[in-house]
């Protein structure tokens, strides 16, 4: 049997290095964090993108809801019929609870409202707005706009739709379900109204 030597040092000599083209190119880091970032860079903004978008549109549908909400009160209280309120005096109240996050013009054609009564709760109605003009393909509204508030005790359906453009369509990531690039906002109350 062999003696096993207790010198350690013979097994920590580091070797000799190697000369020559392999080893500078192997251990050459210039520029592999740039490389890195350039692949990285695209998709990780286009994710940043994404979220900003997703969160800015649940932040301005929550507005437009809320919106809808205080606008429906007027109705349901019997101080719009009183006041003699017409479609666009009603679009104006509604505008007026945006906060400027919409455009409220009527040359936009992006805010749409029907205010109808029904004779009961199973009689609302709640069809899909829009239809595509199949010679443009752009989404036009089915309907004009109508304002029936109702009298007294009357059940009333309001739906307020948007058409809320979207911006970013970034590797199959896209919020339209409108076509032409828009995404439908909508917000519908069914109500009885007091008895004013």
């Amino acid at each position: 049997m062999r003696p096993v030597a207790t010198d350690r040092s013979a097994l920590t000599k580091a070797a000799p290095p190697r000369r020559g083209r392999r080893r500078g190119f192997r251990c050459d880091q210039d520029g592999a964090v740039a490389v890195e970032f350039a692949l990285l860079a695209l998709p990780f903004f286009a994710i940043i993108a994404a979220i900003l978008e997703t969160a800015f549109f649940f932040l301005a549908s929550q507005v437009f809801d809320s919106a809808v909400d205080n606008s429906v009160r007027l109705l349901r209280t019997g101080q719009a019929q009183v006041q003699n309120y017409t479609v666009e005096t009603y679009r104006t109240a509604i505008c007026d609870r945006l906060f400027g996050l919409f455009d409220c013009t009527i040359a936009g054609d992006k805010l749409h409202v029907e205010v109808n009564t029904a004779a009961n709760f199973a009689a609302a109605s709640f069809a899909y707005p829009l239809e595509e003009d199949p010679d443009t393909g752009i989404y036009e509204w089915k309907d004009t706009e109508l304002y029936t508030p109702g009298e007294g005790s009357q059940i009333v359906t309001v739906r307020v739709y948007y058409k809320w453009p979207t911006i970013l369509d970034i590797m199959g990531f896209n919020l339209a379900n409108a076509g032409d690039g828009y995404r439908l906002m909508a917000a519908v109350r069914v109500f009885r109204n007091e008895p004013f």
